[in-house]
């Protein structure tokens, strides 16, 4: 067969299965957590009140939208294939004066989480509380810097006596709330600290006994749902270590313990901006290979960070950040799908979901078809379910392989998925979806009229 040939077959075989992909929608989420049993966990998955699942994330920050865009950017976002959303917990905006809380308007945690459940979506809370998200101090209040002899984020009596206080009072608002999947809710991960393995050196035997602490200290809220440290390779005990970066489908050194799954908290969309930098570009051919990627390679959640970026509001920017914040990703800025990025990501997470029966019960494989060229495959042996993962890692050359008696054409660093281990149903690279474009129109303002 001709590389021309085969890209005949793999275009047929891919309109047919786009209205497979249209009906094969994931549950609702409301089907999952009303019954409140919790969240565990084995070196595969999480299980979610007795369930595995294949999860798709997607961050929204609530302070950087209005409350009153909530409700359609969770629409979008589940249109999307999205089935959790990710936030962080921004402390300085909740607590601007020691004291003095503030949980108002865009800043309603509980009115956001609450809403994330009513829209049959799970949620995962970073609660930092040193969160940086290109947020001014990193989302710690000014008012701590003057607290007497405090080191931040180190094994510091005071720092970690006012970070506990405020970790505890968060996790009993959302504990009142009834917002934790082992209480009916929708929250289903929680996250403590943030990216420390990038200044734990610096702390030396202090950085490894903070980490050890905070670890310990979150666990010990017994709060039903796994706590998880991001870029934290000696993450203790059951606290789970995440991945953030673009490939960690190749990055990642795995779980630092064999019962725990693997999961990528942060797979960045585009790039946040200072003033003076180009808009940040990631195509969706990149961001599709590499969630892809993860998937054929034992992960079984993905975040985008972010899903919708938003709009640093009222001087919350960090340093020399734009206000626009990641406009490139999904949902850009003011809320509108950006294609082809959203579209063409959905249909990736359709095709992931056809083959969810092999990816979570079934045994892998990886057989090498070239030099260029890997096969990864899941299956029970003894039944049909079977599911291919054919990847094309040269970033220049197609080729064209045979895999079980048929032949596959494979265009320059992409990935075939097949969910019965025969039909292509997406290829990474294939975007069937147009780019979209913004249009500014300027608007003349017309006074009262003077009489």
């Amino acid at each position: 067969m001709t590389a021309s040939s085969s890209k005949m077959v793999v275009a047929t075989t891919i309109a047919a299965f786009l209205l497979l992909l249209v009906i094969n929608s994931p549950v609702d989420a409301h089907e999952k957590f009303h019954k409140g049993v919790g969240v565990t966990y084995d070196a595969r998955s999480l299980i979610i009140n007795g369930k595995r699942e294949l999860l798709f994330s997607g961050s929204i920050h609530y302070p950087r939208s209005t409350a009153d865009m909530w409700p359609k950017l969770l629409e979008d976002a589940k249109r999307g294939g999205i089935n959790v959303i990710q936030t962080y917990v921004f402390w300085n905006i909740h607590e601007p004066e020691e004291g003095k809380f503030n949980f108002e308007g865009r800043f309603d945690l509980v009115k956001f989480i609450k809403l994330i459940g009513e829209h049959g979506l799970y949620a995962t809370i970073r609660l930092g509380p040193f969160i940086q998200a290109e947020w001014n101090h990193g989302g710690l209040p000014y008012w701590l810097r003057e607290v007497p002899n405090i080191i931040f984020r180190s094994y510091n009596e005071p720092y970690m006596q006012h970070m506990e206080r405020f970790v505890k009072m968060i996790v009993e608002k959302l504990r009142d709330a009834k917002l934790f999947a082992s209480q009916g809710g929708p929250i289903i991960l929680a996250q403590i600290e943030n990216e420390y393995n990038t200044v734990q050196l610096a702390y030396r035997d202090l950085g490894n006994k903070y980490v050890q602490w905070a670890g310990n200290m979150a666990v010990g809220l017994n709060i039903g749902v796994p706590w998880i440290m991001c870029k934290q390779r000696d993450a203790p005990g059951p606290v789970i270590n995440s991945c953030n970066g673009r490939q960690c489908g190749d990055t990642f050194s795995g779980p630092n313990a064999p019962n725990k799954p693997s999961l990528w908290t942060e797979n960045w969309t585009a790039q946040f901006r200072v003033f003076g930098d180009p808009p940040s570009q990631r195509s969706a051919e990149d961001t599709a290979f590499s969630v892809a990627r993860w998937f054929s390679k034992n992960g079984s959640l993905v975040n985008y960070y972010m899903y919708h970026g938003g709009t640093n509001l009222g001087r919350t920017a960090a340093s020399f950040v734009t206000t626009r914040y990641y406009d490139e990703a999904p949902i850009d800025e003011f809320g509108l799908e950006r294609g082809p990025k959203y579209g063409h990501l959905k249909d990736v997470h359709k095709a992931l979901n056809l083959c969810k029966k092999a990816l979570l019960w079934g045994s892998t494989s990886a057989p090498r078809l070239n030099p260029d060229v890997e096969a990864r495959i899941y299956e029970q042996p003894g039944t049909d379910v079977c599911a291919a993962f054919l990847t094309n890692n040269h970033t220049r050359l197609a080729h064209t392989v045979k895999f079980k008696g048929q032949e596959y054409y494979l265009p320059p660093r992409s990935i075939s998925i097949l969910p019965d281990c025969k039909t292509v149903v997406l290829n990474t690279a294939t975007v069937h979806l147009l780019q979209s474009h913004r249009k500014k129109h300027s608007c003349a303002y017309f006074g009262d009229e003077e009489s």
